[in-house]
């Protein structure tokens, strides 16, 4: 059967199951975006800018066990997507990104609207190709799937210029893919993992500490599992949040520069750590120097660039959580999971001192709305139960600390390129993945008008997402580190011409609620969250002066913690 190099594009994506694309149409993906149009089993997401559809895909991704499919123009199209493809390559989120290119003919000469998608974006994906012959996409489409999707997931690229798009070739799509150079680790060493299970049973004060690699390799439930055998106190990374149930008492909360002070107490004082799909990024190491300064480290992750990258560790397992996780279980089942409970008691004893000073504990003020107790009310009137997605800044903090996440794949944010304009599309995202799900998108004023376009594409997809904007009118992280580290030169950090927000979603033709006083919060979220098949934007006037607390100073360890 000869089809076009774009009939091709499409049929590969029907065949790997996709049900949503999201793009932007432009004149190098025409021949494509006709044979979308002419078929009706994927469904295009139209965005109002390609940021936007990265951040959808990437969404999407993180809410499902699915990739995220994305299909932009060349030249702007393609660069405006980088910031997205970034973002993805750093939480390690698996997309397919599809880039038109000018005709080949034309590639190298400063053809309108031509940029080296290959070369721009080969810093920030997992791989990237160029494909020149209209016979190579179907096994190319394959082998991009595969990458994005196995190991350690990723972002792949695919540049497709547009005269292959319009000459024909015999359409195979092969079942199966071998790339001679790509042989991701399916299982970790056992010898390796009995040594850590010995040293984990050996343990006087031992501490879990897990990240993203958990959630993405959905193995929740044997960390649960483990943990509560164990009787082992765990701690989350940001992208880790909802691995292990928040509600927990196990559950010391999150760590890291603005983790809870058990959390960063118990993983300096540690004897043992237990790395699990983290990568010890600076925000939770601190000061590298002065990092779990007594403890033997075990570390399990897929990829094996990232052990012994930023910290050294002593026993390293590279493969797969879930399945290395599984081999632990088995071990500790069979040996009835023997640690010294005299010495494991004296540890949660020390534990529930640090966790006696109420570290998220906010002075109540009844003048001034607390971003905290925005995010706390949410969290009741949801039942702790919708998919949320942040932006970047004070209030992603707050969202962490103060919505408990007891399942996984429930917390979407952007953690390792700490995007600004994430938290719309993404919920866009989120919310066509999951059509009867609530979803929040917590907010602030100065990130929301990043991608604020998207509240149309909101409207003409119906998506009923609940926007949580915590206006302080401040660049709200921006202002915290220059009251401490700055003197208080507020340099550039104030809003001075914020829009009327209410009146700018009504514009968009959604609702707009203003929320001025903390005894009408719940009141506003149960009116929102009623509205099913709506938008609401909610402006909450929140304390301009408001920190977030505990903080780890730059240069600082984590038990050097400013706690208010």
């Amino acid at each position: 059967m000869k089809l076009t190099g774009a009939e091709i594009v499409v049929q590969c994506l029907v065949e790997e199951g996709v049900e949503h694309v999201f793009g932007y149409p432009g004149g190098a993906v025409l021949h494509i975006y006709d044979a979308l149009f002419q078929q009706d089993k994927l469904k295009h997401i139209l965005v109002r800018h390609e940021q936007a559809a990265t951040h959808a895909a990437d969404g999407y991704a993180r809410s499902t066990e699915k990739p995220g499919v994305v299909l932009v123009t060349s030249g702007p199209g393609a660069t405006n997507a980088v910031t997205g493809i970034a973002t993805a390559y750093m939480d390690s989120i698996p997309m397919v990104v599809i880039t038109g290119q000018v005709p080949t003919a034309l590639i190298g000469n400063d053809a309108f609207q031509e940029v080296d998608s290959v070369g721009i974006t080969r810093p920030c994906v997992k791989h990237n190709f160029l494909i020149k012959d209209v016979a190579d996409i179907a096994v190319t489409m394959k082998k991009a799937f595969y990458i994005a999707m196995s190991g350690r997931p990723g972002p792949v690229v695919i540049d497709i210029p547009k005269d292959v798009t319009a000459e024909t070739a015999e359409f195979i799509y092969p079942n199966k893919v071998e790339i001679r150079s790509y042989h991701p680790v399916i299982k970790g060493h056992l010898g390796q993992i009995k040594k850590a299970v010995k040293l984990m049973q050996t343990a006087e004060r031992p501490m879990l500490y897990t990240g993203g690699g958990v959630i993405l390799d959905n193995a929740a439930a044997e960390l649960t599992r483990i943990t509560q055998l164990l009787n082992f106190p765990i701690t989350n990374t940001l992208m880790g949040l909802g691995a292990y149930p928040a509600t927990d008492q196990q559950f010391l909360g999150m760590l890291g520069m603005h983790g809870t002070y058990e959390a960063n107490m118990a993983m300096h004082h540690c004897d043992v750590l237990i790395a699990i799909g983290a990568r010890f990024d600076d925000r939770v190491t601190g000061n590298i120097e002065k990092f779990c300064p007594t403890a033997k480290i075990i570390h399990v992750d897929i990829d094996p660039a990232s052990i012994s990258k930023n910290i050294k560790v002593d026993i390293p397992i590279v493969g797969p959580v879930k399945q290395v996780l599984t081999e632990m279980l088995k071990i500790l089942e069979k040996n009835s999971a023997k640690v010294d409970a005299i010495l494991l008691d004296n540890w949660w004893s020390q534990i529930e001192e640090w966790r006696a000073t109420h570290c998220l504990k906010f002075k109540e003020n009844s003048d001034k709305t607390k971003p905290q107790y925005v995010v706390q009310k949410l969290y009741e009137v949801t039942a702790g139960d919708a998919y949320v997605t942040s932006d970047v800044g004070q209030h992603q903090m707050w969202a962490a600390q103060y919505y408990k996440f007891d399942r996984p794949r429930r917390w979407i944010n952007s953690g390792g390129l700490g995007t600004m304009g994430f938290g719309l599309p993404a919920a866009m995202g989120v919310q066509i993945a999951h059509p009867d799900a609530a979803v929040a998108c917590i907010t602030g004023e100065g990130s929301i008008q990043m991608c604020i376009q998207e509240l149309a594409t909101c409207l003409q997809y119906g998506l009923p997402v609940k926007i949580v904007c915590l206006n302080n009118g401040y660049l709200g992280m921006v202002r915290q580190w220059q009251e401490f580290f700055y003197q208080g030169r507020f340099a550039m950090s104030y809003m001075e011409a914020l829009p009327d927000f209410v009146k700018l979603a009504e514009a968009y033709g959604h609702v707009g609620l203003r929320i001025e006083h903390a005894t009408d919060v719940e009141g506003a979220f149960k009116e929102a969250f009623a509205l099913k098949d709506r938008l609401v934007f909610m402006n909450f006037l929140t304390d301009p002066e408001e920190n977030v607390y505990p903080m780890i100073p730059a240069g600082a360890g984590l038990n050097e913690m400013i706690l208010i």
